[in-house]
């Protein structure tokens, strides 16, 4: 059965305001199965660049591709015949029609340097994650998440509660459509197999990584520093590579969307905070089965319990942002060299809402403490804030700032 993807809306918004529209992602996260979906009223053609002998016509003769396969049309997996992109261009300058290619693929690292090189101003573009909580439990509710009475009063509406249990087994599992559809798959086979076609096909292919048992070992220890700050000299260290390989490798993993790095907050103004971006597994499934985390309860009751969890709210927020077409989320956080810390920031029409992440249910005012520290900004305004966590309701902590559980995210 299909379950509906919040950001089908963002893919006809975006059809209509370009002539392509490009849906990248990390691989298995329902790309295909979501296009599909979209344009099935539309009488597309469908081809894929997985097919070796209809991408070797696609790379010898590009000219006439596009006349047995006319718009509109979906290409899958588009990055294997880059070749295309430019009658791609030259068929949207011609025809100035809307909506007429629909591409995705999971190679973003290599595809995205192309499409901005061929296709600048014709292309929208969208990022997919694995399934949301939101979409998993059917709800409607697509607005970004912003902790302000708006959103707030407006996502009461739309509840799905989720307990204790249930939240820790969605972190567990994982968002991958496949396990979250199948909950007889196995998990540590899926991710196990996951992780190889990774390598083989996205990794190896292009980035001509010859020590593959090294790269699987960086992206463990990638996986163990999820809610940490990046630090690349322990990584390569940890692994045994250089630091100028270990910053390729990672610049890999964030651009084919297995971390994130969500970047701290700085301005002219504040000369003490930390410059580090901080490392964020997307799927905790795959970062849990990297890390030998191989069950709920041990995970739950591990030492990387807070990490895990912050690592799942903080994708949860990105996947609201993502799923509503918007390419780089207005989200950081703060940290000085006085160690104050605030775990997440949403800047919104220059107001900082700060956000604490606690994976206990008993939140206090202290977890607000260094919320102050953003009144010491000049010309900037601190708006609502509080603490998600795993308390079951919404309520005032103090002054502006809330207790918010995960349900509402």
């Amino acid at each position: 059965m299909y379950i509906a993807r919040h950001a089908e809306s963002a893919v006809w918004q975006l059809s209509k305001m370009f002539g392509a529209v490009l849906v990248a992602g990390p691989r298995q996260v329902g790309k295909t199965t979501m296009l599909k979906e979209v344009t099935k009223d539309i009488c597309l053609n469908y081809v894929t660049m997985d097919d070796l002998i209809v991408r070797a016509g696609a790379r010898e003769e590009s000219v006439t591709f596009f006349k047995d396969n006319p718009p509109p049309v979906f290409v899958d997996e588009i990055q294997k015949a880059p070749e295309l992109l430019e009658q791609i261009k030259i068929i949207i300058d011609r025809d100035h029609k809307k909506g007429q290619f629909f591409l995705c693929g999971s190679q973003q690292f290599r595809m995205m340097k192309d499409v901005s090189e061929s296709l600048a101003g014709r292309i929208g573009l969208l990022t997919l994650l694995g399934f949301s909580l939101r979409e998993t439990r059917g709800v409607s509710f697509d607005r970004p998440f912003l902790p302000v009475n708006s959103y707030f009063a407006e996502r009461k509406k739309h509840l799905a509660p989720i307990s204790y249990g249930e939240v820790w087994e969605t972190i567990h599992r994982g968002s991958m459509p496949e396990l979250c559809e199948n909950p007889d798959f196995d998990w540590q086979m899926f991710y196990s197999a996951y992780v190889r076609t990774y390598i083989e096909r996205d990794v190896r292919e292009l980035s001509e990584i010859g020590n593959t048992v090294k790269f699987v070992r960086f992206m463990t220890a990638a996986a163990a520093s999820t809610g940490q700050l990046l630090n690349l000299a322990s990584l390569a260290r940890d692994v045994g590579i250089s630091q100028p390989t270990a910053e390729r490798w990672m610049s890999i993993l964030t651009a084919s969307n297995i971390v994130y790095l969500l970047p701290p907050y700085s301005n002219n103004i504040i000369r003490r905070a930390v410059k580090t971006p901080k490392l964020y597994f997307l799927d905790t499934g795959l970062a849990a089965y990297l890390t030998r985390w191989n069950t709920v309860d041990v995970l739950k009751h591990g030492a990387m319990a807070g990490a895990f969890f912050e690592s799942f709210v903080i994708s949860e927020i990105i996947k609201s942002y993502y799923n509503k077409g918007i390419l780089e989320p207005p989200l950081y956080f703060y940290r000085d060299k006085d160690m104050n810390e605030i775990d997440l920031l949403i800047e919104e029409g220059g107001v900082l809402y700060p956000l604490e992440v606690k994976k206990h249910a008993d939140p206090r005012k202290k977890d607000t403490a260094a919320f102050s520290v953003l009144d010491k900004i000049p010309g900037m305004k601190r708006g609502e804030g509080g603490v998600i966590c795993l308390y079951d309701d919404l309520v005032t902590l103090s002054g502006s700032d809330r207790v918010i559980p995960v349900s509402y995210l």
